[in-house]
Formats: structure tokens, sequence, C-alpha cells
């Protein structure tokens, strides 16, 4: 299991970040999901790491 947590604003990133952002359901800064650990999802949080934190539950 992984845990995702916004830490930074998507104001001023390209679109497709901002798509990332959002198909990973996180909307405010500071708002956590948990996830499966799967290569998908680690491709999506390479693209996003600048924005989040992951922490391994």
């Amino acid at each position: 299991m992984v845990k995702v947590t916004l830490v930074k604003s998507t104001i001023g990133e390209v679109k497709s970040v901002k798509e990332t952002v959002a198909a990973l359901g996180l909307k405010k800064i500071r708002s956590e999901k948990t996830f499966e650990d799967s290569p998908a999802l680690r491709g999506q949080l390479k693209k996003v790491a600048h924005l989040v934190k992951v922490e391994n539950v």
C-alpha cells in the first residue's frame, strides 16, 4: 500500500500534470489517498513527484 499526499498546488502546471493529480483523486493541498502499489500508479507518481509526498504503508 502507498499513501499519497498532495503537498504543492497544481497552479501553473501543464494540463497533463493537472489531469494526473485529478486522476489520483487529490483535490486540495494536504489531501491524502491510499492505493495498492502497481506499475501504472508508479508511472503516475513519477510524473507528479514534485507535487506529492509518497509513503509506504
